[in-house]
């Protein structure tokens, strides 16, 4: 089973997420299949192939609770 999950990146006090699409199981910094955009909560700087999320989601990918929560606030900014 497939899932959207944030990947992270970066020092202790510098993180920054790419949202990849991944095996449930993986670890969370393991590998992962396609990367899909990525996001800097220090910049607020967010940039996502919403055509790959799309396909991905009709393929079965189901979002993590941490990447449902920032997509809902960042498409609410837009």
């Amino acid at each position: 089973m497939l899932k959207i999950k944030l990947f992270i990146r970066g020092h202790r006090n510098q993180r920054t997420y790419r949202i990849v699409v991944a095996e449930k199981k993986s670890k969370r910094d393991g590998k992962y299949v396609e990367d899909l955009g990525y996001y800097n909560p220090e910049t607020k700087e967010f940039k996502l192939d919403k055509a790959k999320l799309d396909m991905w989601e009709k393929n079965g990918a189901q979002q993590t609770e941490g990447v449902r929560k920032l997509l809902k606030e960042q498409l609410k900014q837009k």
